[in-house]
């Protein structure tokens, strides 16, 4: 599916390829709540790297953010870039140097109809704030941290997947 993207100023426009479209992964973590905002985020569209135009490009930051340790109590940065637009702040996508082939939009930055999900997985639910109230209904899948299926499992289990 051909998705189509941009900020909210307008001041990056992108598109890209996504076999994986369905929106349906809500995390509660807090770089994804401070970092695209809100209670929870529905984010991982997974994407083809190589299909990625962006127009203002000169207007696009990345943010890469420290992960604690508790083993060593340390934060390194995480290799994963979470790309935002420096004009107005608006998360655009995600892409990590481990995975090359893919990127993964915003859901929110998404200008094109998404498809519904008959289903969600709310993930990272240990990190979430009490006054955040998670919208679990009959069949989404909840985890403490991370979900038992990949982007690509969860749309081949539900045979989602777009060519």
């Amino acid at each position: 599916m051909q998705l189509e993207g941009s900020c909210h100023c307008g001041s990056v426009r992108f598109s890209v390829e996504s076999d994986h479209p369905y929106p349906f992964n809500v995390c509660y973590c807090s770089i994804c709540r401070k970092t695209a905002g809100g209670n929870g985020s529905v984010i991982n569209l997974g994407a083809r790297s190589s299909t990625l135009q962006i127009t203002g490009e000169d207007s696009i930051s990345v943010y890469r953010a420290a992960i604690f340790d508790p083993a060593t109590r340390t934060a390194p940065l995480s290799s994963a870039e979470r790309r935002f637009c420096k004009m107005c702040g608006s998360a655009l996508w995600l892409w990590d140097p481990r995975w090359p082939d893919l990127v993964h939009p915003h859901a929110s930055a998404i200008d094109t109809e998404l498809p519904m999900p008959p289903e969600h997985t709310h993930l990272m639910l240990a990190s979430k704030p009490s006054w955040v109230v998670a919208c679990i209904r009959d069949g989404d899948k909840t985890f403490d941290e991370y979900p038992d299926e990949s982007l690509a499992a969860w749309h081949e289990r539900l045979d989602l997947v777009s060519k």
